[in-house]
């Protein structure tokens, strides 16, 4: 820590610049009283000698500006240039600016610091451009998708012989497209809200293993559709101080995602330990799994592993997921392997 704080510290002009001027001084000074002397013995006419020591000095401030200039344009000019290059260009849109540092990582001062500081920055704002490239098109997908339904299904509705089976297969696809709708709509101002601080936790202590059994019974039609054994593991008694409403988002996604890549006749697990003074819960599926790419943007807003949309889906439920265990003061972390299914671990603080 004391390397580090003496790092940042470091100047790019160091004690030792000091002791070169003052000994410059003491050598200009030295060659003016030898001049002097030499002028003295020669018998020079003292207005002679006057001019010869004006120019003397103009000559050795200029000696001395020039080697302060040269260490300076060195020192700050060149490195400020090639930054102010580099700010232009991500200015006009280019995020593949990288500036190079000046030194080695030994020797490195406050000005390779800010070098690398603003190398993160741009990579950072590279990496929000991408997301938002994403997050139109995305969005626009997500919403183009269930309107093109309603509209179609509406202009069907419309023809005169249909009979009163087609009418209600009809409005119940219209139906399905407005929920999506509504479903996207909602998670959107509900994330927003979330990110902006808007929503507070309305703390309670409940039993968390008996939410968890009725957010699993909530997909019961799903997973005898599917033929999906379930393997449940939960713990009774295990009581956590949170807001009720926001975790059963959680949970809810989190099982959602699990029987949606898990194939019919594959298996879904849900388990609720304790470790310590926390509460673990964790929810697996024999999917599909993510590679290690995925992994890593899974809880970008409107990111799909999946980029050709054969399985519904917004991108949103895991961003929502995170921020609330986020808010909650939890933590989360996802395990997957292509092929072989995925694992999602939250940690939460229970009761005591």
């Amino acid at each position: 820590m004391k390397n580090k704080s003496r790092e940042e510290r470091r100047s790019r002009f160091p004690l030792s610049i000091f002791w070169i001027v003052l000994g410059v001084l003491l050598i200009t000074a030295g060659l003016q009283m030898a001049l002097l002397v030499g002028m003295d013995s020669a018998g020079w006419n003292p207005i002679i000698q006057t001019h010869v020591m004006v120019f003397y000095w103009i000559g050795a401030a200029s000696l001395l500006t020039l080697l302060i200039r040269s260490r300076m344009k060195a020192v700050y000019d060149t490195p400020l240039q090639k930054i102010s290059e580099a700010t232009k260009k991500v200015a006009h849109g280019d995020f593949t600016v990288r500036i190079e540092s000046l030194h080695d990582e030994e020797k490195e001062d406050y000005l390779d610091r800010m070098i690398h500081d603003l190398n993160a920055m741009i990579a950072e704002l590279g990496s929000i451009e991408t997301l938002k490239t994403d997050f139109v098109s995305n969005v626009s997908h997500e919403l183009k998708t269930p309107l093109s339904v309603i509209q179609s299904y509406s202009s069907l509705l419309n023809a005169e012989d249909l009979s009163e089976e087609e009418r209600r297969e009809y409005a119940g696809t219209i139906s399905d497209a407005a929920m999506r709708l509504n479903t996207l709509i909602t998670n959107i101002l509900r994330l927003n809200r979330l990110e902006n601080q808007q929503i507070h936790l309305k703390a309670e202590s409940f039993d968390l293993g008996g939410q968890l059994t009725e957010c699993l019974l909530g997909f019961e039609t799903v997973w005898e559709e599917k033929g999906i054994e379930i393997e449940p593991d939960i713990e009774d008694d295990v009581l956590i101080s949170s807001d009720r409403e926001l975790l059963s988002i959680v949970w809810n996604n989190l099982l959602s995602n699990a029987f949606k890549f898990t194939e019919p006749g594959g298996t879904v697990g849900i388990s609720l330990k304790t470790e310590n003074d926390e509460a673990v819960v964790t929810v697996r599926d024999s999917g599909c799994g993510m590679p290690p790419e995925t992994v890593r943007h899974i809880f970008d807003k409107f990111y799909q592993g999946d980029t050709s949309h054969s399985v519904q889906g917004n991108g949103l439920g895991l961003a929502l997921v995170k921020r609330i265990i986020d808010i909650a003061g939890g933590e989360i972390r996802v395990e997957s392997t292509p092929g072989e299914g995925s694992t999602f671990t939250v940690r939460i603080l229970r009761d005591l």
